[in-house]
């Protein structure tokens, strides 16, 4: 197949439309339907509170996504207050109340559900309803004639509500496999009054080739506006969604970093970059796509979650380069290992400095740092030199870029530091009440005047930071604003027991930037120093730095 090159390296999007004879089905335009707050919310280590819910809807909404679901009313206290609070935000993007279809048995204007749903006034809903005769008849536990009159009498009902009505068939490509007539007889009964109906993968079981195979199925015997649903349980939510898109979905429905229950839903923050830049295919447009990162990093810290490093496009090593064949490659021509542009979803490259980098790795990163330097310089081999014997030793620098900017600068003897280390002391004390105090005492000669300080802490860490941060912060009162994100340690080598050596990694941050330390010894609380010592350093270097530039100098 031929290529074409526009932004990026896509396949042509005519040759697409012809060779799949999708011509008159590819759609310009998709709307894409964020469930992050309802579907991702079910994921197992996520706890949204109102305030968070809040939080993320503005995010949402500034990424341009066109729907977006707050909740299931009916469910909680907490989702009620939410549609209370959020009716109030002026919104561009259109907020959604999820629900279900009536009971069975339960007429239609006396069913709780969907009389919370109109309750929170919003203009648009979705309602899920059974497409599998296995859940009509063992869920419901009611007969295959009623569970289509409780379509068709829910969906009506919401209409004559003057709501725009999106419709779930829940469970579809399961009951479409084993009762495929019954299955379309739901969404024949949805067609009569729903704006959009969304064809469910809820157990996630289904693949690429099954789903597009069905919905072009589907979609010669339904008028209506069709959309994908897909949960990641065989790992194809997102490749099943595009293949719904190649058969004509033209809604398309998913969470942000596929969070949800289980295995999670299909990702946005893969679907949305797919479509626009590899298909072809308008959703929030190329300006909203640089948010794309952000969102996906604001939401991971909204749900007190790690962010995950290798996600495709968003993930902060979707675009890091290690080996030093990879590394000059990039450095002559960045197509050369990279699917896209990395800025064109608001991502940034990233060169990594470990002892499987060569020379020009070193030169890339020190051009990012503003060095410049060639490649056959000397000073550049004692560097790489440097670097291998270090991480022989134990050290790594992929998530410490500040400590590699330090050791780079000293080897160029571009670097004075702020202040010279005396000695530190460490005392941890267990009482017979059960309480355990750690304190420490640290030596530091600042401009040639000594400070000795003292302080407690949590730990002895804390308590080192404490002393530190002392000692230091009537010369440098910045450091204040300056805090301690994570802390990591890792064992290099178990075998020695209790004598093993430690990497000990630390993230700090400040307003304007984050970055990571490393440090490494037999004594955790020496590594812990070093990694702590080179954060302040970084700290005090970059504020000097941005000062001397509003100095003009």
């Amino acid at each position: 197949m031929k290529m074409a090159l526009k932004e990026v390296q896509v396949y042509a999007v005519e040759e697409l439309k012809e060779e799949s004879k999708l011509r008159a089905e590819l759609p310009e335009e998709v709307s894409i339907y964020d469930t992050t707050l309802r579907d991702g919310a079910q994921s197992e280590l996520i706890s949204f509170s109102v305030e968070d819910k809040l939080r993320i809807l503005r995010k949402l909404d500034e990424l341009g996504v066109h729907y977006i679901e707050g909740g299931f009313p009916s469910s909680n206290p907490k989702d009620k207050e939410f549609f209370r609070r959020a009716r109030k935000i002026k919104l561009k993007s259109k907020l959604v109340a999820f629900g279900s279809t009536k009971k069975a048995r339960v007429d239609v204007d006396e069913d709780k559900f969907l009389n919370e749903l109109i309750e929170t006034g919003l203009s648009t809903v979705c309602v899920f309803g059974k497409s599998w005769d296995l859940h009509v008849k063992h869920v419901l536990k009611t007969t295959l004639e009623e569970n289509l009159n409780i379509i068709r009498e829910s969906l009506s009902f919401l209409k004559e509500k003057k709501k725009e009505v999106i419709y779930d068939a829940e469970h579809f490509f399961d009951g479409y496999k084993e009762n495929k007539e019954y299955a379309m007889k739901t969404l024949k009964a949805a067609e009569e009054h729903a704006d959009c109906i969304v064809l469910c993968d809820t157990n996630g079981g289904s693949l690429p080739f099954e789903v597009e195979k069905i919905l072009r199925e589907v979609k010669e015997k339904i008028s209506a506006r069709i959309g994908i649903h897909a949960h990641n349980d065989s790992n194809a939510a997102v490749a099943n969604s595009l293949h719904a898109v190649l058969a004509g979905a033209e809604h398309v429905q998913g969470t942000i970093n596929g969070f949800g229950e289980r295995c999670g839903n299909a990702d946005l923050c893969s679907i949305i970059p797919n479509l626009e830049l590899k298909m072809g295919i308008k959703t929030i447009g190329r300006e909203n796509l640089k948010k794309l990162t952000h969102v996906s990093r604001f939401v991971f810290e909204i749900a007190n979650l790690s962010p995950v490093h290798n996600l495709p496009y968003v993930g902060s090593s979707a675009f890091a380069h290690k080996g030093g064949v990879h590394i000059d490659a990039v450095s002559k021509a960045k197509r050369s290992y990279e699917h896209i542009e990395p800025e064109l979803v608001g991502n940034t490259r990233k060169i990594l400095i470990s002892e499987l980098s060569g020379r020009a790795a070193i030169i890339e990163k020190a051009k990012e740092l503003g060095f410049k330097f060639e490649k056959g310089k000397e000073e550049v081999r004692e560097i790489l030199d440097e670097i291998k014997k270090l991480e022989h030793l134990g050290y790594a620098f992929e998530g410490a870029d500040a400590s590699f900017e330090l050791l780079l600068r000293r080897k160029l003897r571009k670097y004075r530091s702020f202040f010279e280390l005396e000695g530190f002391r460490t005392i941890v004390e267990k009482r017979k009440d059960g309480r355990t105090l750690a304190e420490a005492t640290v030596r530091v000669i600042i401009d040639g005047k000594e400070y000795f300080t003292a302080a407690e802490g949590d730990g002895p860490v804390n308590a080192l930071d404490n002393a530190l941060r002392k000692a230091i912060e009537l010369k440098y009162p910045e450091i204040k604003n300056m805090k301690l994100a994570d802390y990591k340690v890792r064992v290099l080598n178990g075998e020695r027991g209790t004598a093993a050596k430690v990497r000990v990694l630390i993230e700090s941050r400040d307003e304007e930037e984050a970055w990571g330390t490393v440090g490494v010894s037999e004594n955790i609380i020496e590594a812990s120093w070093q990694a702590l010592i080179e954060s302040i350093e970084y700290k005090l270097l970059k504020d000097r730095e941005r000062k001397n530039r509003k100095r003009g100098k």
